[in-house]
């Protein structure tokens, strides 16, 4: 048997991580022949809920779940992981501003990169998925000045898909005959859905809908998707999230499609103009484990209005927090 790796989750006792962790401990990341560490961190507070999740996962009797560790100690969870899924934050609640949760998070995520500094593998893959994501993950990046920027990403994997969905559905086909969707910038309201190079089932998105379902439509409807389900269900999107982190992460260990990209959210380059260092969501392709971001994109007016809306966004969000990089 192979050696188990060490995944550290964040937040282990949410509803978010209520749907992942078991996913994990099945083997739906690293494979089914692959043993895991789950490394789980939690507040004190919640350390009895985790504790009941903890019992449920012992009661699966996965064959790969070698060893669950749970701690409120980022550098015991962090521990030569080389997985880490940053999940715990403060939940957008109903009526809560931007502002509001970034100051409530952004002190989580400088103490979490401090420690992945200190006891993490040093080609750690850490995915940032507590809101404001982008933020938080520069706040993390900035807080690890030994590990390469490049070891972080935020999640844009769940606008990605809810994206893949709407036009699925537009076009009556599954989601498997969508190709070439992104989503650019921010993980907020103000992100740009994008269908200039997509394609269903080989066909060009855009000779398949018209302007004003883009525009009155599907854009609106990828960026509000999470208000709408928390105005609905009274809850931030879980199972979704849960899901979409898993395909993120796998997608960053096992690559892109030739025919394909993803969108994640990496420092930027200064690829397409975009402020360097910026966490900023891009198309990106995964070569040798490794964002690349896709270059040579023709970028219209309307969709370079969008890019900018969002850079000033994100160096807004950085100046907020610019105590803690």
């Amino acid at each position: 048997m192979k050696p188990p790796i060490p995944i550290a989750v964040t937040g282990a006792a949410g509803q978010i991580n209520y749907s992942l962790l078991f996913r994990l401990a099945a083997g739906e990341l690293l494979g089914h022949d692959q043993p895991i560490i789950l490394r789980l961190l939690e507040i004190p507070p919640a350390m009895q809920t985790l504790r009941g999740v903890v019992m449920e996962l012992n009661d699966c009797a996965y064959p790969l779940l070698h060893q669950i560790v749970i701690t409120d100690d980022p550098c015991v969870a962090f521990e030569n992981v080389e997985y880490a899924f940053l999940i715990g934050a403060k939940p957008r609640s109903q009526g809560m501003l931007r502002s509001d949760l970034l100051e409530q998070n952004a002190e989580i995520f400088a103490v979490q990169g401090r420690a992945l500094n200190q006891v993490a593998s040093r080609q750690v893959k850490v995915l940032v998925t507590g809101n404001p994501s982008n933020t938080n993950a520069l706040i993390a990046i900035n807080n690890a000045p030994d590990l390469p920027a490049s070891c972080f990403t935020a999640m844009t994997m769940l606008d990605h898909t809810r994206a893949v969905s709407q036009l699925a559905q537009r076009c009556g086909v599954v989601s498997r005959q969508i190709r070439r969707i992104s989503i650019w910038g921010n993980h907020s309201c103000a992100q740009y859905p994008d269908l200039r190079n997509a394609t269903v089932n080989g066909i060009a998105a855009l000779s398949l809908v018209d302007q004003p379902w883009i525009v009155d439509e599907f854009i609106p409807t990828v960026q509000y998707r999470g208000t709408e389900i928390i105005k609905i269900r009274g809850q931030s999107s879980a199972a979704s999230a849960a899901n979409a982190a898993l395909v993120h992460m796998q997608t960053w260990i096992q690559g892109t499609a030739d025919d394909d990209w993803v969108s994640m959210a990496v420092a930027s380059d200064g690829s397409y103009g975009i402020a360097e260092g910026l966490v900023y969501s891009f198309p990106v392709r995964i070569r040798q484990g490794q964002p690349e971001i896709v270059q040579g994109l023709d970028i219209d007016d309307f969709s370079a209005a969008f890019l900018r809306r969002n850079q000033t966004e994100l160096q807004d969000e950085r100046e907020t927090i610019r105590h803690l990089l």
